[in-house]
């Protein structure tokens, strides 16, 4: 059965951005991202780079983990004010907003149902494995869900900002197994973390 992972950058202190939710690697930001980091992910996860990135690194490859990406309204509301209305439209791509209404591109589904739900009903057929990019809003709504944790690990600390899993997020501790992990030379690290059996929860 196909996997609902969360794959997504982090701060050492567990923030994914800023205290106003702003891409932190787009203009202005205050996220670096080196050389040897692109590299890494044009090589490994060719699928989770937005269209223009795509284009500008001439990458054609499909990428052999995701076919679904998910996305909370304001982490879709950083593309849209950049004029971008499908960052992945070589993904199926839908996005959680009981607000949004209409959809301001025709490849992008805008959900208003119940996220675990819809998440449950997309673990049934067959695919690729769902990828969440987040917001942290949603990845808290989904938690009871997410199968992976795919962290980049920032060398950077920001003191404050938006958590992992959102500000809203319930205590409900879980354990998760490392699978794989990549350190790279700019000090960045990619840990990839499987939840464990339910049994092998702590109660």
């Amino acid at each position: 059965m196909r996997k609902l992972v969360y794959y997504i950058a982090t701060t050492l202190d567990g923030f994914i951005a800023g205290p106003d939710g702003a891409d932190p690697t787009g203009p202005g930001g205050f996220w670096p991202v080196p050389d040897d980091y692109l590299r890494h992910l044009v090589a490994e996860y060719p699928e989770t780079l937005p269209g223009p990135a795509r284009q500008a690194f001439g990458i054609t490859d499909e990428g052999s983990r995701f076919d679904t990406v998910l996305e909370g309204r304001h982490s879709y509301e950083v593309g849209l004010k950049a004029g971008v209305t499908d960052a992945y439209p070589h993904l199926r791509h839908l996005v959680f907003s009981r607000t949004l209404g209409s959809s301001p591109d025709p490849a992008v589904e805008v959900v208003d149902q119940d996220p675990i739900a819809t998440v449950r009903e997309l673990k049934r057929h067959d695919g690729k494995d769902v990828w969440v990019i987040g917001g942290g809003a949603l990845a808290g709504a989904l938690y009871p869900e997410i199968d992976q944790l795919i962290v980049k690990l920032a060398p950077l600390t920001i003191g404050a900002g938006i958590p992992l899993f959102g500000r809203d997020a319930v205590f409900a501790p879980r354990t998760w197994r490392l699978t794989d992990h990549t350190v790279l030379g700019s000090g960045a690290l990619f840990l990839t973390y499987t939840r464990t059996e339910a049994a092998d929860e702590p109660a």
